[in-house]
């Protein structure tokens, strides 16, 4: 067992029953102390602690560190160490804060922020970004929308995790608003595309991976490496002008419809700390090429839920799903990602696409919520949605629950502002 995930380790920290983050997460983000100062950080409860101010302590002795690693604004070099070294200060973050041991009271006040003191920043400096389109159903649903149910699946879902190049640079933290997008749509029996603000806003529920650094150009990543060069998980809101991209998708794919902005929650959870999570996933049919095969449970018992809320009433779930849906794992995308020879960094990312269970209660987007319009979702206020309006705030939550304590991502919240005037 890895030694931060022991199940009976508590902290000197009080943390609550009902916390993302006790003493087996540890995750890794970046922050601003009140003195403005930024740091690489982790979190236990509620409180942030300042991983520089640990080092420059001595806190981490023993370990080979770059004296400056953790004052960055970025997790990027910390990336590029591999996983033997996160495993390591990870295992040591755990040993400092164990209840079995103590901390100075003076070392306390430079370590510890309370949460609310400090501001999450972007985890990562992501470099590029792949979507993936890798849940069943989710597929599934959208194929029946927009063909039929016995053509549903095209030809090459069950043979490759499909995926598209995304803009990284409009990947956004939480608490982030957004603008309505404007673009090209064409209007149903029409011939002739109209510009404007969309009118089909929605979300897609999904988490994402991190990377370290990966191998050169021209060399490939296995099913069996690649949780060695996955770092950890964040949650990630795909957002989606369905109108646009429905005029725009032929023959080339997803554009504008995608890269106005994705959200990502601020804190990065360890693979390490998801480990005891792992669950068997679906079986594939037809059997996959060799270098898709692979060994173990890949799959992740990850709880997911989206919640709406608006100037007229508190925030409403409406979804419910589990990442464990997944038809292709992270090893899988991974290996299909590096096997003509792209290369991978420190910090790229990698989205799972849309996570949909096989329930109506646990589709992971708008579209399918309200199968394309036709069945719209009731609102607290006596108001329906179709798809998303303006002023209205996205909350997507994760979190992995075991018997005696839950891992957690905390939250990304998005509130969507009305579209900016074009001056033309």
């Amino acid at each position: 067992m890895i030694k931060a995930n022991d199940p009976n380790r508590k902290s000197w920290i009080e943390v609550a029953s009902h916390s993302d983050f006790p003493i087996q997460n540890i995750p890794f983000g970046i922050f601003k102390k009140s003195d403005k100062t930024i740091c690489v950080g982790s979190r236990i409860g509620n409180y942030a602690i300042d991983l520089n101010a640990l080092h420059k302590l001595n806190y981490f002795q023993g370990i080979t560190l770059d004296r400056d690693l953790f004052n960055k604004e970025t997790l990027n070099d910390f990336l590029k160490l591999g996983k033997p070294v996160w495993r390591e200060v990870r295992d040591r973050i755990a040993e400092i804060f164990d209840a079995n041991n103590t901390m100075d009271e003076s070392h306390k006040t430079i370590v510890l922020s309370k949460i609310d003191e400090v501001e999450m920043l972007m985890p990562v400096k992501v470099g590029d970004y792949t979507d993936f389109y890798s849940s069943r159903q989710h597929a599934y649903n959208v194929g029946c929308m927009f063909r039929d149910p016995n053509n549903a699946l095209l030809p090459n879902w069950l043979h490759i995790p499909v995926g598209y190049h995304g803009r990284a640079s409009s990947i956004i933290l939480s608490g982030t608003n957004i603008h309505r997008p404007k673009g090209q749509q064409l209007p149903p029996d029409s011939d002739i595309p109209t510009f404007g603000p969309c009118k089909l806003l929605d979300f897609e529920l999904e988490m994402a991976f991190v990377t370290g650094q990966g191998k050169n150009l021209g060399e490939t990543i296995s099913t069996q490496e690649a949780d060695d060069y996955i770092f950890g998980m964040c949650i990630f809101n795909d957002w989606s002008a369905r109108d646009i991209q429905k005029w725009e998708y032929v023959p080339l794919g997803p554009f504008l419809g995608k890269s106005f902005a994705s959200s990502i929650s601020p804190w990065i959870v360890t693979l390490d700390a998801l480990e005891p999570f792992r669950v068997p996933g679906e079986k594939q049919k037809p059997a996959v090429l060799p270098y898709l095969e692979f060994e173990g449970n890949k799959n992740i018992d990850i709880n997911l839920e989206v919640l709406v809320s608006s100037n007229n009433f508190d925030p409403h779930t409406i979804s419910k799903s589990n990442y464990k849906y997944m038809y292709w794992n992270m090893t899988q995308q991974l290996a299909h990602h590096t096997i003509n020879g792209c290369n991978i960094n420190a910090g790229d990312m990698m989205a799972s696409g849309t996570i949909s269970g096989n329930t109506p209660e646990a589709y992971g987007s708008m579209l399918e919520l309200s199968w394309k319009g036709t069945k719209p979702i009731p609102m607290p206020d006596g108001s329906e949605r179709k798809f998303l309006q303006d002023n209205d705030s996205l909350i997507m939550r994760a979190h992995c629950q075991a018997n005696q304590y839950r891992i957690g991502f905390g939250e990304v919240k998005t509130k969507i502002l009305p579209a900016k005037e074009l001056n033309l």
